[in-house]
């Protein structure tokens, strides 16, 4: 039975309904119904033919039945976007990367316990094995390179990145965030050094490598990779970013991929998640592997597999892995216990992840009745835990206020639910406040850090001016100059920027773009140097090169 494709003009939607497939013996029936037809659409409901949107695909044991665009490919043009239009995934592609270099262990050609020096020889030496092995899991400690270029003042989309430029910022790295194999931090660097190791070792392009090993066997004939962003793609969505009542292309101009950079459709994404439940591209062991949860090397399993995450939503167990890049947006996502798979793919910025999982509760079960706290935290208790707490390895800050629940509100996440006192959880997430200034945030996986509640300061005008200076940093390849002006202090960079400081604590700033800056002293008090500290950089050295007298801004 042929597809029905239908169209309507009012809500710029296309829509292809998928033959639904003979079920077997044992089989679930499929969940496609006029009713859940409807939800879904309600979910998209806001995206027209005015408005950038998102394709929705949604596989039932292993057949596509429903698969949907809505709202426009192309504002200028009138195109609307159908199941088959193709969109930049993000970082929904570090899975396809990944699956590159286990297909290579597979073939004897590679371990992925072997060092990436071996075949990254521009990395430097940091004294510590840092395998492929840690790439691939995000705890090999290695900058972001992305997060790297910006604080240079070169944010990705603001000159034409290549592969070039990311092993020239890598080689530059004194120092890691953190001994591999320790922590866990996301870093695009591992997926862009994985795609190189697969091309120096295949002796083909990731293009070519990737199409002859994984898109032709499974049928992707849609998918290919952004690897030079000047080539014309037939049926590729534009990105968007939303400001005020307009619409501005927001496209990811730059050459590198391996991290991101996956043209694809929701269809085709479907057929690679239907892999890992019946493999033509590797075997049994092969997708196994790839769902392996990483460890520490003190054996503590973490939620990150092969390019994949390994969650729970609404307690169902979910492998999944969002993107976003430009003004695109994705999530693909299985639950393998409920045999279903949904793709979502958006050219504007916006929460694909949400609205993938508002396509899952159509399909799912109703989750549990949400639990009653364990505990009722009063006013006065939760105003003594309240407050702005550094993180003693690092020096950043979490803010906690009191937010508009029960409980406590770190930042924009929604709120910690008290256990006591002093207690408070989010999901696996535990908050031990000690009464005296003192937290301990222990996370799922076994985590610790801890961290001091630190008083806010106001700098006088003549404390600032001890700041004052220019200061150097070899990793980001860039000077940046404090000056003290008026009672505030600005850190100017190339080629005219300026960021005005935000005191948080004794010796630490906020900057706008930058992240935490943290200046140093030398045994005599003097200013030495600064520190930026974020999500991806934990702490990068900026030395002063010029004294203040020399450096204030006329």
């Amino acid at each position: 039975m042929s597809g029905a494709r239908g169209f309507s003009r009012a809500i710029g939607v296309a829509v292809t309904f998928a033959a639904v497939p003979i079920l077997i013996a044992g089989q679930a029936p499929p969940l496609l119904t006029s009713a859940n037809v409807a939800r879904v659409d309600a979910v998209f409901a806001k995206y027209n033919a005015a408005t950038p949107g998102c394709a929705v695909g949604v596989a039932e044991h292993g057949a596509p039945t429903l698969t949907k665009g809505y709202g426009s490919a192309d504002l200028e043009h009138d195109v609307r976007i159908t199941p088959d239009t193709i969109f930049e995934a993000g970082s929904v592609s570090k899975q396809f990367t990944a699956a590159s270099i286990l297909l290579l262990a597979r073939d004897g050609k590679l371990s992925i316990d072997e060092p990436a020096r071996k075949y990254i020889r521009e990395l430097p030496d940091y004294g510590k094995l840092l395998t492929i092995r840690h790439m691939l899991n995000h705890t090999s400690g290695l900058r972001d390179w992305g997060s790297v270029a910006a604080i240079g003042g070169w944010p990705r989309g603001t000159r034409v990145h290549t592969h070039a430029n990311v092993l020239e910022i890598v080689s530059r790295q004194e120092s890691l965030n953190f001994p591999p194999g320790s922590r866990w931090s996301y870093t695009n660097t591992g997926f862009n050094l994985a795609a190189i190791i697969v091309e120096r070792v295949s002796g083909k392009s990731f293009q070519d490598f990737t199409r002859e090993r994984i898109f032709t066997p499974l049928g992707m004939a849609h998918t290919s990779w952004r690897d030079d962003y000047t080539r014309v793609v037939k049926g590729r969505a534009i990105a968007y970013d939303q400001k005020g009542n307009e619409f501005r292309t927001d496209m990811p101009f730059e050459n590198v991929y391996g991290n991101g950079g996956l043209l694809t459709t929701v269809g085709d994404l479907l057929k690679w998640n239907e892999n890992f439940s019946k493999p033509s591209v590797g075997d049994g062991a092969f997708v196994q592997l790839q769902q392996q949860p990483g460890k520490f090397n003190d054996g503590r399993p973490h939620g990150y597999a092969f390019g994949l995450m390994l969650e729970k939503h609404n307690g169902n167990r979910e492998v999944a892995h969002s993107g976003s890049t430009g003004g695109y947006s994705a999530f693909l996502t299985r639950f393998p216990d409920r045999q279903l798979s949904i793709a979502v793919l958006c050219n504007v910025a916006m929460n694909a992840t949400r609205l993938a999982h508002d396509v899952a509760d159509v399909y799912l079960p109703a989750p549990p009745a949400a639990a009653k706290p364990a505990y009722t935290a009063s006013l006065d208790e939760r105003r003594a835990v309240a407050g702005v707490y550094r993180r003693l390895d690092v020096g950043n800050v979490w803010n906690f206020s009191l937010g508009n629940g029960p409980g406590l509100q770190l930042e924009n996440s929604p709120d910690l639910m008290p256990v006591s006192a002093r207690t408070y959880a989010d999901g696996g997430n535990r908050f031990v406040f000690d009464g005296s200034g003192k937290l301990t945030v222990t996370d799922e996986y076994g985590t610790v850090d801890r961290f001091e509640r630190v008083v806010a300061v106001n700098p006088t005008a003549a404390a600032l001016r001890a700041y004052a200076g220019t200061y150097a940093s070899h990793d980001a390849d860039v000077e940046m100059t404090a000056k003290a002006e008026g009672d505030k202090l600005v850190l100017w960079r190339r080629p005219n920027t300026s960021l005005p400081l935000t005191p948080l604590y004794a010796d630490a700033f906020r900057a706008p773009g930058l992240g935490t800056v943290i200046f140093r002293r030398d045994a005599g008090g003097a200013v030495v140097e600064f520190s930026v500290v974020q999500d991806r950089v934990w702490n990068m050295p900026f030395h002063r090169i010029v004294p203040a007298s020399s450096s204030q801004r006329e």
